[in-house]
């Protein structure tokens, strides 16, 4: 079922709407080989320093870029969240015609200026980098926010970051480096 906005989109925007809906997963080649950078990242969080968590956050969007066969968007990693009346930004992908395609992310929380759980900035970053896989890899005239969009994010998380006892995980353990 489309989200609510759906009906207000144009004929061509429901079209791309339905193209990004049908599309669940995406399957990532080797996904176990980019989880040191998912740990490195983890650290990064934990360190604090805004350059390091920059360094490790281009490193993983590298890895799915390569692995995914497209170009990997820049990535800009700014201290506190911007926020107004609507609420906090957590990320923001660009493109444009005359530059690389850019990701920026927010590490800190607007209220209490604390780091970004290690789940919810990689989250972040998958969904930012969703964006960029919308029009590079399925080649989507548009990026819409539609279930499909969701599940491939949640997709991609799942493959970096296996629940316990999954068999694309470390054994039936959790992994307590990537809690």
């Amino acid at each position: 079922m489309p989200f609510a906005y759906y009906n207000r989109l144009s004929a061509r925007d429901r079209a791309i709407y339905r193209r990004s809906d049908a599309v669940t997963t995406l399957e990532l080649p080797e996904a176990e080989g980019l989880r040191p950078d998912i740990e490195a990242l983890r650290r990064a969080l934990e360190g604090e320093d805004r350059r390091t968590i920059g360094a490790a956050a281009r490193a993983v969007t590298l890895g799915l870029a390569r692995r995914l066969g497209v170009s990997a968007p820049e990535v800009e990693v700014l201290p506190v969240r911007p926020s107004a009346a609507w609420g906090e930004l957590h990320g923001l992908y660009t493109r444009g015609e005359r530059r690389p395609a850019r990701i920026q992310l927010w590490m800190r929380t607007v209220r209490h200026r604390r780091v970004v759980a290690f789940r919810t900035f990689l989250r972040t970053l998958l969904h930012e980098v969703g964006h960029h896989l919308d029009y590079e890899l399925l080649r989507l005239p548009d990026s819409l926010h539609t279930e499909g969009f969701f599940k491939r994010e949640s997709s991609l998380f799942r493959q970096l970051v296996p629940a316990p006892g999954d068999p694309r995980g470390q054994g039936s353990e959790p992994r307590p480096d990537l809690k």
